[in-house]
């Protein structure tokens, strides 16, 4: 009997390695990005500051594996975040929905920038309009409307969903589309 137990637990195949994807993580600073990965990744958000140049996370989830290269939001860092494309096969890009205006528009503008630039524009793009917990935070159809995202992400790939810290089994479901969207793109055929 115990034979069959142990054979049970001993000869039962390791479970199929989970596919991994290079993700970039961009957005403006203050926007929560490295609050959002801390989370993902189950660290202490205490003592968190904006990224000075990138931060890399594996974040885990039941069937992938993301490796996420966060890239810092200040102006002295954006300039330089084209150097870090190569390789992704995916674009999570965070907006602070609760941001002033003009840090709106900056937002607009670099998302922008991100879904023309030659490495980005063909693959997939999860746009969250993050701090939803606010009081003063837009809606993500207020942000994709004044993103005029149905024109600007035509013929692309892309999610925009609201989400909050405070409810991570719903930023959890997100990522879960998000990587539907990399295992399609992934599914593809090359082109030569």
């Amino acid at each position: 009997m115990w034979a069959l137990c142990l054979r049970a637990l001993c000869c039962k195949a390791p479970p199929p390695p989970r596919p991994e994807f290079d993700v970039v993580c961009i957005g403006l600073t203050g926007t929560g990005k490295t609050h959002l990965l801390a989370r993902l990744c189950s660290e202490s958000t205490e003592g968190i500051v904006p990224t000075t140049g990138f931060n890399i996370k594996a974040v885990a989830f039941p069937n992938a594996i993301l490796n996420v290269k966060e890239l810092g939001g200040t102006d002295s860092i954006k300039k330089y975040w084209s150097r870090y494309y190569q390789g992704s096969q995916g674009v999570v890009f965070v907006v602070n929905s609760a941001c002033s205006q003009a840090e709106l528009e900056t937002s607009r503008a670099e998302l922008y920038s991100a879904l023309q630039h030659p490495q980005l524009c063909t693959l997939p793009f999860l746009i969250l309009a993050n701090q939803q917990d606010r009081p003063d935070a837009r809606s993500a159809h207020q942000i994709k409307k004044y993103f005029e995202l149905e024109t600007l992400a035509r013929g692309k790939s892309w999610i925009l969903e609201a989400c909050t810290t405070e409810n991570m089994e719903t930023v959890k479901l997100i990522f879960g589309q998000f990587i539907s969207l990399l295992e399609e793109k992934e599914q593809e055929p090359s082109r030569i």
